[in-house]
Formats: C-alpha cells, structure tokens, sequence
C-alpha cells in the first residue's frame, strides 16, 4: 500500500499516521483509519514541495541534504519547515484528518 509514493520513497515505513498525529496535536485514534483515504488528504491539504519536505525531514535527513534537494540556504530552510508546521497546526488543516471530516469529504 502507497508503495510508489512520496512518503515511501524517503520513509521505509507508512509512518506518517504517526507523524500527522504527532505535528498536528492529534489524538492517532481520531485520525482517519484508512492509509490511502489519510495520505490523499494529506496530499489534497500540502502543496507537492510541502509534501516532499515533510517526507524528507520526517525521515530525519539532514539539513544539508535537505538544502540540496530543494536548492535552499539556511534561512530558507528554517522558513519552509516553519510553514510547514504551521499549516499542519491550523485547524482547518488538522480537522480534515479526523475521522468526523469523512462525512464531508465524500
């Protein structure tokens, strides 16, 4: 499952339940339970560099690799991560990944 995907080819494991839960403040039970319905959310809600960018630091590559892959300085980098985390925090962001958002989106 989601074996040709972003996340997959940066992370060895679908961990980003995980990872969703642990960035967004969400208790992991109330996220959505299918991996494939919660990876096109997250897709749907973070632009493809986004994406990217969250794969790439959750699998705790380093700041160096990361500067290179997405032709960043430091201050750049610092920036991206902050909005990214940022955007992950909002709430209209992290609702969609509860289970309730499923009434809406389908």
């Amino acid at each position: 499952m989601l074996d040709n995907s972003v996340w997959r080819q940066y992370n060895e494991e679908n961990n980003f339940r995980q990872m969703i839960a642990r960035f967004c403040k969400e208790n992991i039970q109330s996220l959505i339970a299918d991996d494939k319905v919660l990876y096109a959310v997250l897709k749907a809600k973070l632009t493809k560099k986004e994406l990217r960018l969250f794969a790439m630091d959750s699998a705790q590559m380093h700041n160096e690799e990361l500067k290179s892959a997405f032709d960043y300085n430091d201050e750049d980098l610092q920036k991206a991560k902050f909005k990214l985390y940022k955007k992950l925090k909002q709430d209209k962001v992290r609702l969609d990944f509860r289970t309730s958002s499923l009434n809406y989106v389908e």
